[in-house]
């Protein structure tokens, strides 16, 4: 089982960025994923889960500003990040969201996100 993060970047607040994750080595359509973020020194923060149904749902830091979506023909899941804000600073990792503190959870590699004018 395999994620793999893209699209990180510098991005200004009040801009906006998408992030992809491309999963392998499982069946894609059949599994909850959803994204996760972390900054140094603080535990790995749920930020999104997108059911196999495609129904999302988000952290009430991020509710209104980001939206996630699947494409199991792809096999790619997607965070787009509008309105971004510094505190959105962060690495952010692709998971599979299972019981338990999001830490446990399998996850990519990540992406850095930064927001700084």
């Amino acid at each position: 089982e395999q994620l793999v993060e893209s699209g990180g970047d510098l991005v200004q607040p009040g801009g906006s960025l998408r992030l992809s994750c491309a999963g392998s080595g499982f069946t894609f359509s059949g599994r909850i994923l959803g994204w996760a973020r972390q900054v140094p020194g603080k535990e790995l923060e749920w930020v999104s889960t997108i059911y196999t149904s495609g129904a999302t749902s988000f952290a009430d830091s991020v509710k209104g500003r980001f939206t996630a979506s699947r494409d199991n023909a792809k096999k790619m899941i997607y965070l787009q990040m509008n309105s971004v804000e510094v505190e959105d600073t962060a690495m952010y990792y692709c998971v599979m969201p299972q019981r338990g503190r999001p830490a446990t959870w399998p996850r990519g590699q990540g992406t850095q996100v930064t927001v700084s004018s």
